[in-house]
């Protein structure tokens, strides 16, 4: 009777130590759960800016009128798809594609350094989850942040081309899924 004391001790304690495991497993599974399927899915959409007037000797120019024209296209095409933030950079050709849209749907335009495009996925993470941004770049720099978005790497965009618009869903988990469509007149 004496050696059937130790036993029972040994299977209460393993009994004890299995069922905390699995409460410490339920936990995590739990935390997990919410931490990846919880966190809201954002959309962002980005195309390069419209169409500029050519001038080499100044690095900040006006959009065109074809670019004009393309700049009313973007308000009439994304005017009633729930955009909650507009982005732009710096420069005119940029702030003059958005407008037309940032009037139509009274939504403000923030200004973006164009060369700090880490700063601008802090700020998206940071204050946009689960919203749909639209941000004006340019053919180098929208490629750039499909990438830190999580989505593939794209090649930057041909001078001639501006009616891409890339639609990039950014899931719970961190990857992200790109849609690359066309939009208003055949870029020339």
């Amino acid at each position: 009777m004496a050696d059937e004391i130790p036993e029972s001790r040994f299977t209460l304690k393993a009994a004890i130590v299995f069922a905390m495991f699995f409460a410490i497993l339920g936990a995590v599974v739990v935390f997990g759960y919410f931490i990846t399927f919880r966190r809201p899915v954002t959309t962002v959409i980005l195309v390069r800016h419209a169409e500029k007037i050519i001038d080499p000797n100044n690095p900040d120019v006006d959009l065109s009128d074809a670019g004009q024209a393309r700049a009313q296209e973007v308000a009439r095409v994304f005017g009633n798809v729930g955009i909650n933030a507009i982005y732009a950079t710096q420069y005119k050709r940029t702030q003059e594609t958005v407008k037309p849209l940032s009037d139509k749907i009274s939504v403000p335009v923030t200004i973006v350094n164009s060369k700090n495009t880490s700063e601008l996925i802090a700020q998206l993470r940071a204050q946009h989850s689960g919203q749909t941004i639209f941000i004006a770049g340019h053919n180098n720099t929208v490629p750039e942040i499909i990438a830190a978005l999580g989505g593939p790497q794209y090649p930057i965009i041909p001078e001639n081309e501006y009616d891409n618009v890339f639609i990039v869903t950014v899931y719970r988990t961190g990857k992200a899924k790109v849609v690359k469509m066309k939009y208003g007149n055949p870029s020339q």
